[in-house]
């Protein structure tokens, strides 16, 4: 436990010096739920809707943090620490190579969960944001988009041959996602025919899920969007520890 605390705190000193993943995770959402809050304030989602487009936003807005972390930031990392030859020189001292990647697991969690308090308490001071749902679902919901998006950042990290394919391959999957997927453009107010193809993301359900959460609707109605996630969890995770190189 001691090796991991001192890991951890090296390691935190330096993904806060690189400030990408400060920018990335913690100021991006934040200006991104400032912009959807002065445009469309507390105007109902649509017509009809007994809910205001931010309330239908927030839980989206919330996983532009875990997208930046799971989905970028630890495939770019694990992929560096391999290539520079981390992982094998860690396997012959007390911290194990899945120590360093336990760590950078916990640093990306943490990055979430502080932009999640953050953008929580932005919503309520400056656009009256109510939430109507239950905290406890909702963070059940959390924690299940991040194992899921965190496993495709493993299995990224993990079978890439080196830094520059793990960076194109997580950019491929990073940016299509940050914008089509609802984190950042509104999903409802896309053209049918990109919410099709948005559909086929795994950020994609895994907002639908965390909307209605956030919204107070019964988690049922949405039970596509929750079996995907854990599959998509399930079989990353799989294939994450069965073709991950260690050198």
């Amino acid at each position: 436990m001691k090796t991991f605390k001192t890991m951890l705190k090296t390691e935190l000193k330096l993904s806060l010096r690189g400030m990408d993943m400060f920018i990335f995770a913690i100021c991006v959402p934040l200006v991104v739920l400032a912009v959807m809050g002065i445009i469309y304030g507390n105007r109902p989602a649509f017509s009809g809707a007994g809910y205001s487009f931010l309330e239908q936003s927030f839980g989206a807005v919330t996983t532009i943090s875990i997208c930046a972390g799971g989905v970028m930031g630890l495939p770019l990392v694990v992929s560096d620490y391999r290539s520079k030859g981390i992982l094998k020189r860690y396997k012959v001292t007390p911290a194990s190579p899945s120590m360093i990647l336990a760590v950078q697991v916990t640093i990306y969690t943490l990055y979430a969960a502080v932009s999640l308090i953050l953008l929580y308490a932005e919503a309520v001071l400056f656009f009256g944001y109510q939430f109507r749902g239950s905290f406890l679902s909702f963070l059940g919901c959390y924690l299940l988009v991040i194992v899921s998006m965190f496993s495709i950042g493993m299995l990224v990290g993990g079978i890439a041959p080196n830094t520059k394919i793990a960076s194109v391959a997580a950019s491929l999957l990073y940016f299509p996602m940050l914008i089509f997927s609802g984190a950042t453009l509104p999903y409802e107010v896309m053209p049918k025919v990109l919410q099709k193809t948005a559909d086929i993301m795994p950020l994609t359900q895994g907002i639908k899920l965390l909307k209605a959460a956030s919204l107070g609707e019964e988690l049922g109605s949405v039970i596509v969007p929750a079996v995907t996630i854990v599959c998509i969890a399930v079989i990353c995770t799989f294939a994450s520890l069965k073709f991950f190189q260690w050198e």
